[in-house]
């Protein structure tokens, strides 16, 4: 045997690896997907969860919710509630636990491709955008600008693209539109045109969920068909923290509920100004909120689906502002998880919102951190986790491509060591140490390189010297790069270019056309 003999096997045998790991695998296989149970991390024992419960029963039932229009007052107080003379409403206990009774405990969020559409509920956790930035990063001046209709779909685009990020909530506000109505159908018509993907957003109006609604059955082909399967869910703000509803938004749970659109009950109460600085407090509140909003709509239309948006912010003490970054958010949000999932309703939370302004180290380490923190909680929906920055003041395609990597890896840990008699390996370890010695031409090394392991395609894992003969670059300028072609490339077609064109004309729709790549 020649010396050149063995180097032409071990090059045969890595050519061979790296085919198997370019074969697609289907996604029960891959490594990660979406769904992965998780539920191990516990910020809070059994005895804190029914503390917390209690408080919030107690909160709406003695100091109840403000600011409660007509048709809430009617099924409240039909159902044993009360209004009181400052105008409050009063959510007896019983009000509260029938509801969480017959709330839905999970509901298919559905993709306009079904092979996307996701199950919310349960253990399952899944990863996705969210936000109202009014902002986009700049990459090539590092500076900021207004974002636009256009930002929401090709934030939509990029999310089509990326796999571990499994739903797309708009992350930012069109301000290119002035008119209320403009907005909210503009948003609406880029989140849907931009992914295949569940999809989410707000509205300003009750009427304008109505008109976004006919035009999503326009799209889907009838009147009738969005409600048979509802791909794009609200992300409703429907409280003015402390206790208080927010008129507008609640008017618009009314159409929500109408049109069989699931919602996501958002309490985003800030520690230390609009919720108490006490942590635990802060969560009390923001579940009695999230119980208000579930035993109206439940009343309304009982088992409709809806999340426990449980979005507890925190406060930078020393100057008030909003800190999404923060060790403190990140224990609040997995909390907030474990606690909406102790109750057996469906969970959602947010975490990913970087208080750093670019995406540089400072927003690597506080992503990750709460992030991964709600993941482990069992968060079923995990809101904000790509692309924000500056405490959701703004938005970058290239942190969306970055954290669509960091989201493997977390959901990599999400989904822990399997244990059993093939994983132990002891037949393949005696093979080897009667054998070659090392495990890398080992069968179950070959299997295993694509089901057990996640590459990532912005991190670099080169030695210094073959990163510098490749050009040296940082995982910003690679993601910049692979935002670009993205964008230049990935066009979704799932909506008909002729029911496109009518849409369009319809209701008035000026975001930018898709484009043959």
């Amino acid at each position: 045997m020649t010396e050149e003999e063995p180097r032409r096997r071990r090059t045969g045998g890595r050519s061979g690896r790296i085919a198997a790991r370019q074969a697609p695998l289907h996604v029960d296989a891959r490594p990660v997907r979406p769904g992965l149970p998780g539920g191990l991390f516990k910020p809070l024992t059994e005895a804190d969860m029914q503390q917390v419960y209690d408080a919030a029963i107690d909160l709406l039932e003695r100091l109840g919710m403000g600011s409660p229009i007509p048709e809430f007052v009617e099924v409240v107080t039909d159902a044993g509630g009360w209004m009181d003379d400052a105008g409050r409403l009063h959510y007896p206990k019983a009000i509260v636990e029938n509801a969480i009774q017959t709330a839905a405990t999970g509901w298919v969020w559905h993709g306009w491709d079904d092979s996307n559409s996701i199950t919310v509920g349960g253990d399952r956790v899944h990863f996705g955008t969210g936000g109202a930035a009014v902002l986009m990063h700049d990459y090539a001046t590092n500076t900021f600008r207004h974002s636009t209709g256009d930002d929401v779909y090709d934030c939509g685009r990029l999310v089509d693209a990326l796999d571990n990020i499994h739903f797309y909530v708009r992350t930012v506000v069109a301000r290119d539109r002035e008119d209320a109505r403009e907005l909210d159908l503009n948003t609406a018509y880029a989140t849907m045109a931009g992914t295949t993907k569940p999809s989410g957003t707000s509205w300003f109006e009750k009427d304008h969920v109505y008109d976004t609604v006919a035009m999503f059955d326009m799209a889907l082909g009838g009147e009738g068909e969005f409600r048979k399967r509802p791909f794009i869910a609200a992300n409703n703000t429907f409280v003015v923290p402390p206790l208080r509803f927010a008129e507008e938004s609640i008017r618009c749970m009314l159409a929500q509920v109408e049109c069989g659109m699931p919602i996501n009950l958002l309490s985003a109460g800030q520690a230390g100004a609009t919720s108490p600085a006490a942590l635990a407090g802060s969560l009390a509140q923001a579940l009695a909120e999230c119980l208000a909003g579930l035993a109206t709509v439940n009343l309304m239309s009982p088992g409709h689906p809806c999340v426990m948006g449980l979005w507890p912010f925190v406060s930078d003490l020393r100057t008030g502002a909003m800190s999404g970054g923060s060790g403190e958010e990140g224990v609040l949000n997995a909390a907030a998880a474990q606690l909406a999932n102790w109750i057996g309703l469906p969970s959602g939370v947010a975490a990913g919102m970087s208080d750093s302004k670019v995406p540089d180290n400072q927003a690597g380490y506080e992503k990750g951190l709460n992030i991964a923190l709600a993941g482990h909680a069992g968060a079923n929906l995990v809101y904000e986790t790509s692309g924000m920055l500056g405490s959701l003041l703004s938005c970058s395609f290239e942190a969306l491509v970055i954290d669509n990597d960091m989201l493997g890896s977390i959901n990599r840990t999400v989904r822990g060591i399997e244990v059993n008699e093939e994983s132990l390996s002891s037949a393949v370890i005696e093979e080897v140490v009667n054998g070659p010695g090392h495990f890398l031409g080992s069968q179950q090394t070959l299997e295993l390189m694509q089901t057990e392991y996640i590459y990532p395609d912005i991190a670099d894992r080169e030695t210094p010297d073959n990163w510098v003969d490749a050009g040296g670059k940082d995982a910003l300028q690679v993601a910049h790069e692979r935002a670009t072609e993205l964008l230049d490339t990935h066009w979704p077609d799932h909506i008909p270019a002729d029911i496109d064109r009518r849409i369009r004309d319809t209701f008035d729709i000026v975001v930018k056309e898709r484009r043959s790549p």
